[in-house]
C-alpha cells in the first residue's frame, strides 16, 4: 500500500512517498530548484537516465521534459523539497542588481550537484511553512525564493547564465526531437513549445515532415516500438506500456489490436 502526500504553497512544494513510485511525465516550464531530502529520485530524460541521491541539489533549466521514479530510504521516508524559479522574479531580480548574462550557457540542461551547507539549511527551512506549521505571507515566499537566488549565485556565479537568460527555444530540427521524445505523454501543445514553435506552426511544420497528425504519428510510434519490444525482446506490455506514454493497458491492447489485427499474445 502506498501514501503518498503533497502539499503546494505558491512556488515551494514539498512531497512525501512511503513506497516506490511512478511519477508522471511532467513539463517543466520555468527553472527548477530541487533538494533531494531523503529517498533518491531516479530521472528520465531524452539525454538518458540520472539517479538523484540524497543531499543533492538539481536545477533544472526551463522547458524540459522529465519523467521520475521516486525511491524511499531505508527508514521508509522519501522527501524533495523544491521551488520555481519563474521566469517574473528572476526578471525583476536581474533588473535591481544590473545583471546581465553576457553570454548563452551551453552546458547540460540538468545540472546535480552536492548541496553545501547554506543550501542545505535553505530548504530545510522551507519545511515549517510547507507543512503549514507556520503561515507564510506572499511576500515571504517571494523573499524565500530571493534568497536561492543569491545562494546560487554564491554557490556559482556562473549559474547568472542560466538564471538570467530569459531567450525563448529555439526553432529545433522537428524530425529530430520527436524520434528522442515521442515516449513522453505530454500535451502537443508542450511538444511545440519545446520545439520553438506556435502550436499553429508546430501542427503545420509536423504535417509537413511526418505526412500526417501529431496525435496518429505518436500513438503509431508508440505502438511500433511496443511491438518490437514483445517480438525481440520479450517483454511484457505492463513491464513498459506506461514507459512509452500510454495512460492504461486497456487502452494500449485496444490501441494494438486496431493497428495490428493481433493481440499481444499473437504476436
Amino acid at each position: 500500500m502506498e501514501a503518498k502526500r503533497e502539499i503546494i504553497f505558491d512556488k515551494l512544494v514539498y512531497s512525501c512517498v512511503f513506497e516506490k513510485h511512478r511519477g508522471n511525465e511532467e513539463f517543466i516550464p520555468e527553472l527548477f530548484l530541487g533538494f533531494q531530502l531523503s529517498g533518491e529520485t531516479h530521472a528520465f530524460h531524452a539525454d538518458g537516465n540520472t539517479v538523484i541521491p540524497e543531499n543533492t541539489i538539481v536545477l533544472v533549466q526551463r522547458n524540459q521534459l522529465i519523467r521520475t521514479i521516486k525511491y524511499p530510504a531505508k527508514s521508509g521516508k522519501y522527501q524533495f523539497l523544491s521551488i520555481t524559479l519563474d521566469k517574473e522574479t528572476l526578471q525583476q531580480y536581474a533588473l535591481e542588481n544590473k545583471i546581465v548574462a553576457d553570454k548563452k550557457y551551453v552546458g547540460k540542461k540538468r545540472l546535480f550537484f552536492e548541496a553545501d551547507d547554506f543550501l542545505q539549511n535553505y530548504f530545510i527551512s522551507l519545511a515549517p511553512y510547507i507543512n503549514k506549521k507556520k503561515e507564510a505571507t506572499p511576500r515571504l515566499a517571494d523573499l524565500k525564493i530571493r534568497e536561492a537566488i543569491e545562494l546560487l549565485l554564491q554557490c556559482n556565479p556562473d549559474f547568472k547564465q542560466i538564471l538570467f537568460d530569459f531567450s525563448e527555444p529555439y526553432k529545433m530540427d522537428l524530425e529530430e526531437f520527436m524520434n528522442q521524445n515521442y515516449m513522453f505523454n505530454v500535451s502537443v501543445g508542450s511538444f511545440a513549445k519545446l520545439t520553438g514553435r506556435s502550436l499553429s506552426g508546430f501542427k503545420r511544420d509536423f504535417t509537413k515532415i511526418f505526412d500526417t497528425t501529431p496525435k496518429k504519428w505518436l500513438l503509431a510510434k508508440r505502438l511500433d516500438e511496443a511491438h518490437y519490444l514483445i517480438k525481440h525482446k520479450k517483454q511484457k506490455p505492463a513491464d513498459f506500456y506506461l514507459d512509452l506514454g500510454f495512460e492504461n493497458l486497456a487502452h494500449f491492447y485496444y490501441a494494438f489490436k486496431q493497428k495490428f489485427g493481433l493481440t499481444t499474445t499473437d504476436i
